[in-house]
């Protein structure tokens, strides 16, 4: 039997302390369209191929039983860590937009295969990154 076939990732998670300010941030930075939000997550479209959750710090730590079934409960804390890929001719547009967004890019890295990595912190201080092509292989 071989293993069954992925169509990629479709949801990554933050958990936030502020779910308003985050959804603000989100918003703001990246445009992303809203496609669920209540008192507990805020779901976002990224691209519209991927979800990006932001779920209320301890929101979600109790099992959700509904019609449908349980959600698991599940957190998260931390500094956690996400990349998304931009093209090499945007890099510089978005240099500049954040920071006329007064946000600090606190790193920005040349990777051998010739890809550049800008690094910078939301609300939360996740480390969020922007990757030209060539960082991975496969990418």
């Amino acid at each position: 039997m071989s293993v069954p076939k992925l169509n990629g990732v479709l949801e990554t998670a933050l958990y936030v302390d502020d779910l308003k300010l985050s959804l603000s941030f989100y918003k703001k930075i990246f445009e992303f369209e809203t496609l669920h939000s209540d008192e507990r997550l805020c779901a976002l479209s990224v691209s519209n191929k991927q979800v990006l959750l932001l779920f209320l710090k301890r929101a979600s730590n109790a099992a959700i039983v509904s019609s449908g079934g349980v959600i698991p409960p599940h957190d998260g804390d931390g500094d956690l860590h996400l990349a998304f890929s931009i093209a090499t001719s945007d890099l510089e547009q978005w240099k500049n937009w954040l920071r006329d967004n007064n946000i600090e890019i606190e790193s920005e890295y040349k990777w051998t295969r010739g890809a550049t990595s800008l690094y910078f912190r939301d609300p939360d201080n996740h480390l969020l990154e922007l990757a030209t092509p060539g960082l991975w292989i496969i990418y």
